[in-house]
């Protein structure tokens, strides 16, 4: 006899900061239909007060996972928690939605990940921007092979602008300590699942990471980092928090043309005849092929958060398919690594990254930083997070 779904997923949240109460704010407004907010947890006290009584509070996300309160979690913490909340939470049977990134490096991804070993609790990752319907149509276009084999990537995204003050505002914030890195671990970790997403893994990463180049922090704030992939191809991923106004364009190039998405729309210059074989049959010395420009429709930006999480009550309840399985966060984790490791080491970074390594580099970076624990005062409210969902 087929097993009856639940009528209702009761949902843990832990970590009050901001993506947390944003999540929870969503949940409230009756976006996430057939569940229900059950529970709370913050170790800063304040930022439950305006739950109380309301759901269940809890001051220590062990006492919350193992209360019987909820049947999935959302870890909404500073990233060094992802990993240890998460193995927590897994190895105690409760499905877990974890925010980017699953966690700050390769070797603890891999420690997050193995310990999930019953397939029956169900693991993600709030990779969001893969609901958008601009890199969905282009992922189809690729993966069915009308784009051709992909010759060079280019990803231009420095619209991710922030002011001191943002840094300034939340204690654990670009900090070797409490981050493990910045704009790369912070703001790109969608743009880096969805590099890997649309065009795989490269095979080699030479990056050139500028640390507190433009603010007053000791993580990176701008990158320029080259990919080769194991086909040949090439790409550029370009992006700092200093740049105003800044760009947000992508290019992919294929034997069949060019794919730009950039202000909202998909634009295809398709050539008529492949350009590898037009160069290799062509008599005319300054000849090209004929193009035909394609606008691909494609309105707004999907569901994103909304859309995440309610994939996964859905798969919670009737098995439906994960958008974003955070086994595969393993891959964004490790090309922020690459790219770090490259520009402190001054070389080219094959992958697979040894993650060992990178670790090393990481606990030497904690060790030796000269920036102490920041103590911000805690807010209660929520902050809007509007100005910062502009990056479809």
């Amino acid at each position: 006899m087929k097993k009856t779904p639940p009528s209702e997923v009761r949902i843990g949240v832990i970590g009050l900061g901001t993506m947390g109460s944003n999540h929870i704010a969503n949940i409230e407004k009756g976006l996430i239909a057939n569940a229900r907010l059950a529970a709370v947890c913050d170790i800063v006290p304040e930022k439950m007060e305006r739950f109380a009584g309301k759901y269940k509070c809890f001051a220590d996300s062990r006492d919350l996972i193992r209360s019987g309160e909820v049947d999935m979690v959302m870890i909404e913490t500073p990233h060094y928690a992802h990993t240890t909340i998460g193995i927590d939470a897994l190895s105690r049977g409760v499905h877990t939605l974890v925010e980017k990134p699953i966690s700050v490096h390769k070797a603890d991804c891999q420690r997050l990940i193995a310990a999930h070993k019953d397939k029956k609790v169900l693991f993600g990752a709030m990779f969001n921007q893969r609901t958008d319907p601009h890199y969905v149509k282009l992922r189809d276009i690729i993966v069915s092979g009308q784009l051709g084999e992909i010759t060079r990537v280019n990803w231009i995204i420095t619209n991710w602008f922030r002011p001191q003050h943002y840094y300034d505002c939340g204690g654990w914030r670009a900090t070797w300590k409490g981050e493990g890195g910045g704009v790369l671990m912070n703001q790109c970790p969608h743009q880096l699942d969805l590099m890997q997403w649309l065009f795989g893994m490269p095979s080699s990463v030479r990056a050139f990471c500028d640390l507190g180049k433009w603010h007053d922090i000791e993580v990176e704030d701008n990158v320029t980092a080259y990919l080769r992939y194991p086909n040949g191809a090439t790409g550029v991923f370009i992006t700092t928090t200093g740049e105003a106004p800044g760009t947000n364009r992508l290019e992919a190039c294929g034997e069949n043309g060019k794919i730009v998405i950039e202000n909202g729309k998909i634009t295809w210059t398709r050539n008529v005849v492949g350009q590898g074989e037009f160069l290799r049959t062509t008599d005319k010395m300054f000849g090209a092929p004929e193009t035909w420009t394609i606008d691909i429709p494609a309105d707004g930006n999907g569901k994103q958060h909304v859309g995440i999480l309610q994939n996964f009550v859905d798969a919670v309840r009737t098995g439906a398919p994960l958008i974003a399985p955070a086994e595969e966060g393993i891959k964004s984790v490790e090309l922020a690594n690459a790219m770090l490791y490259s520009s402190l080491k001054d070389k080219t970074v094959e992958l697979p990254l040894d993650p060992a390594a990178f670790e090393r580099t990481l606990k030497s970076l904690i060790k030796n930083s000269k920036r102490g624990d920041k103590t911000v005062k805690a807010s209660s409210e929520p902050v809007d997070m509007s100005a910062s969902f502009t990056h479809a």
